[in-house]
């Protein structure tokens, strides 16, 4: 995994996380990698993984079972679906319009050169 120097480690590795359960690679109710593992598998510091962990289950995202390990949560993909769609309505979409705005760019532009992609 490559990191960008614009953000914590520890938020890029809780990002990874995210993505591996939308994209059902990690399944609610299942365990989910060792902070161990992980770290290994990523090349980065144990302390990191879990301080990612620690914050994804802030998030109920996952949750541990002492003594089992890590498991993803039944709701975490709608979590992480809700709070994706509202930073990027919010933030992303946002600047889009913007730029779009300062460029004179239609929506109908965009749809247009959407389709034709």
């Amino acid at each position: 995994m490559q990191f960008n120097n614009e953000k914590a480690i520890y938020l890029q590795i809780g990002e990874y996380a995210m993505d591996r359960i939308l994209l059902e690679e990690w399944r609610a109710e299942e365990k989910i990698p060792s902070v161990r593992d992980l770290a290994s598998d990523l090349e980065v510091n144990p302390n990191t993984v879990m301080r990612a962990y620690d914050h994804l289950q802030q998030q109920e995202i996952i949750y541990n079972k002492r003594g089992i390990g890590f498991f993803a949560s039944n709701s975490a993909k709608a979590l992480i679906l809700k709070t994706r769609k509202d930073h990027f309505l919010n933030e992303e979409l946002t600047l889009v319009f913007r730029t779009m705005d300062l460029l004179d760019i239609s929506i109908e532009e965009v749809n247009t050169y959407y389709q034709n992609r």
